[in-house]
């Protein structure tokens, strides 16, 4: 009885030193306030980056305005980039791995205030090429692009939350 007694006290002990020190499981993307209309200016409107990015506020209850004007934020999209470079060769000077990149440009702005300044993310992954097996290297780096685009996203809509 006294064992049980003082795991429930130390077990409310820890709840209330992690609740006091401002610790929170990470949820669900919550939008500062003013971000309820946000436009998103981009030279490319079918990127993968965009395309995920309006699915992920969308998804937040954000609504996605069709023009700057009627919009209560802006984020804008500066550069979407995304390429493969060689990182090996073989002795016949083949190539036998890769490295995909994603890199963007952005910045938020509310009204005349800019949230999250212009910044710079790129992210990377390599694969190993084997020219036998061409189709499946081609859909292993599409789902590495996809997996980067995911986390770019991720991280853009946490930096947005700790707003």
């Amino acid at each position: 009885m006294l064992f049980r007694s003082l795991r429930i006290l130390s077990l409310l002990v820890v709840a209330v030193c992690v609740s006091a020190c401002g610790f929170r499981l990470q949820g669900a993307f919550v939008a500062p306030p003013g971000m309820e209309r946000t436009y998103i200016e981009s030279s490319d409107r079918y990127s993968q980056f965009h395309r995920a990015f309006e699915t992920e506020l969308r998804r937040a209850g954000v609504e996605i305005s069709d023009t700057a004007a009627d919009a209560t934020a802006i984020f804008t999209l500066f550069s979407d980039d995304t390429a493969q470079r060689v990182l090996s060769v073989s002795a016949r000077n083949v190539p036998t791995e890769y490295e995909v990149y994603y890199t963007i440009t952005y910045r938020l702005d509310l009204g005349a205030t800019t949230l999250l300044p212009q910044q710079t993310l790129t992210r990377t992954r390599n694969y190993t090429y084997d020219s036998t097996l061409v189709l499946g290297k081609a859909r292993e780096e599409e789902l590495l692009r996809e997996a980067i685009v995911n986390d770019l996203v991720r991280i853009i809509m946490k930096q947005i939350t700790t707003l």
